[in-house]
């Protein structure tokens, strides 16, 4: 899961990249980097860690130009060393940078297929690589000393035919301008909007239309699957549809949890889909249990809040915080190893004990993904005296791997895997145990736009739209995403040196 944008200004762009990778940083909390372009040089900064470290006044002096790209990460694929950070580079042809929301699901093959016919070597593990260096042979490809709208998007037509996966991409092409594209099935969000300045009209690309509002920009519209607009260093705008065969089933998953609520993605509004999440998993307590003795609902902060507070109303139940977040602490399903995550819990939430003694609770969570959460929370309101305690999932059980760019990669770490939606209660210590349907779920979404009737939906319902994932592909994929796999990464990244910004420009 990452967040990426891309600016072309009439003026230095590193502070609007830098305020639109902030307003992005819950997409990914592991890395961040940016490259700005001025004439015909790149400046690079990128490092592990948040926005507000990796970027420090030094820094943002040397990233000069009109025109640049960033990238927030959290490692679904590769490793998680600092050398993997993006934006990543390549210098041939003309100078290329790229950033990269989502997973390729034959990275590999592609990896070898570049070594042996394109004679390009990858440096790192990332799929990422593996997609800059499959664009750039491309574009070099099209063989024109200047390239052109045309030659652009003929290189991004060719990435569709080799590549599989969930993609959002965003490419500078130093001295042309920024080129962003997204996957035919339109996995992984990706949108563009405009503002307007004195000295001309300004444009940025983005994971959701919230860093576009944050900084001024207006939302023009999301970029449909398969489709890549081009905007050159004049601000020229070219869009042009480059799949042969391109669908709407975008990432169930991103209403749920990924996507900030005051996003519009695809034409949805993200607070009206996790409104209506509230209103269905009411309506399946009315119809379980209508003479249910619920007395109070309470969210898990954050992302639960809305479809919690809905769903109280609903059942015209009281609605209680009882739970404060400590905000430095990060996503704990996100976090590399599972002791982390268990002792990042207890330093997250903090209950309030008046909201929970002597009642009937029901918790109203977005997702139970692995249950280290989930179970430490059903602890602490016991622990406060509730009577009872119930718990309710926005979403349906998460029971498979995601390969598309969210990292639930081993099937035996997710606490529904292999159970049912009753022993899933009983691990976590729950009196009942309640998750929103997948018809209503989907239905929450396209109420919302009606054009979108397809979704990804592989970790509720195991069935992969890419078509090209099956059990030998999990099975290689489990051995180097369990946890374990991860604890081994990040010991071998402490060896490795910090990907600084090459402490000046590459030229």
């Amino acid at each position: 899961m990452c967040g990426i944008v891309g600016v072309v200004a009439k003026s230095y762009v590193n502070q609007t990249i830098f305020d639109a990778l902030t307003v992005l940083q819950h997409r990914g909390q592991d890395a961040a980097g940016m490259v700005t372009g001025e004439g015909n040089r790149f400046f690079l900064r990128k490092d592990n860690g948040l926005v507000s470290e990796v970027f420090r006044t030094r820094h943002m002096k040397r990233l000069a130009g009109n025109a640049g790209i960033g990238h927030v990460r959290y490692p679904t694929a590769g490793s998680s060393s600092s050398a993997e950070a993006q934006p990543f580079y390549v210098n041939s042809p003309y100078g290329i940078a790229l950033a990269h929301n989502g997973n390729l699901t034959n990275a590999e093959a592609l990896a070898d297929e570049m070594f042996r016919a394109d004679l390009r070597h990858i440096n790192t593990t990332s799929d990422s690589e593996v997609l800059l260096n499959v664009f750039a042979h491309e574009l070099q490809g099209q063989g024109k000393l200047q390239p052109n709208a045309d030659d652009m998007f003929s290189a991004v037509k060719r990435v569709h035919e080799r590549c599989t996966g969930g993609y959002a991409v965003v490419v500078m092409i130093t001295g042309y301008g920024i080129l962003a594209f997204r996957d035919p099935n339109g996995i992984r969000p990706l949108c563009y909007g405009k503002r307007e300045t004195e000295t001309g009209e300004e444009y940025m690309v983005s994971s959701e239309s919230v860093a576009l509002d944050v900084c001024g920009f207006t939302h023009v519209r999301d970029i449909e699957p398969g489709e890549a607009i081009y905007i050159d260093m004049d601000g020229n705008v070219n869009t042009q549809q480059c799949a042969r065969n391109s669908r709407y089933a975008p990432c169930l998953f991103e209403f749920v949890y990924l996507a900030r609520p005051d996003s519009i993605i695809d034409g949805v509004n993200v607070h009206m889909s996790r409104m209506l999440m509230g209103e269905k998993l009411a309506a399946k307590v009315l119809r379980e249990r209508p003479d249910h003795d619920i007395d109070v609902i309470i969210p898990i902060p954050d992302t639960s809040r809305t479809a919690a507070l809905e769903m109280a109303k609903s059942l015209k139940v009281d609605f209680r915080e009882g739970f404060i977040k400590n905000r430095y602490i990060g996503r704990t399903f996100i976090m590399p190893g599972q002791g982390e995550r268990k002792k990042s819990v207890r330093r997250k939430l903090n209950p309030i004990e008046m909201e929970f003694r002597g009642k009937v609770v029901m918790l109203v969570d977005d997702s139970i993904v692995r249950g280290t959460t989930s179970k430490q929370i059903v602890q602490m309101a016991r622990d406060m005296g509730a009577k009872k305690v119930y718990f309710a999932s926005a979403s349906p059980a998460v029971r498979f791997p995601n390969v598309y760019g969210i990292d639930m990669p081993a099937a035996t770490e997710l606490i529904a895997h292999g159970r049912t939606e009753e022993e899933v209660g009983e691990y976590i210590g729950t009196d009942w145990m309640l998750f929103q349907e997948l018809a209503d779920l989907k239905e929450c979404v396209s109420l919302c736009n009606p054009e979108i009737r397809e979704f990804d939906t592989c970790v509720f319902d195991g069935k992969y739209v890419t078509g090209d994932v099956d059990g030998d592909y999990l099975a290689r994929l489990e051995v180097k995403r369990n946890d374990a796999a991860m604890a081994d990464d990040d010991t071998d990244a402490e060896s490795n040196e910090s990907a600084d910004d090459l402490h000046s420009r590459i030229d």
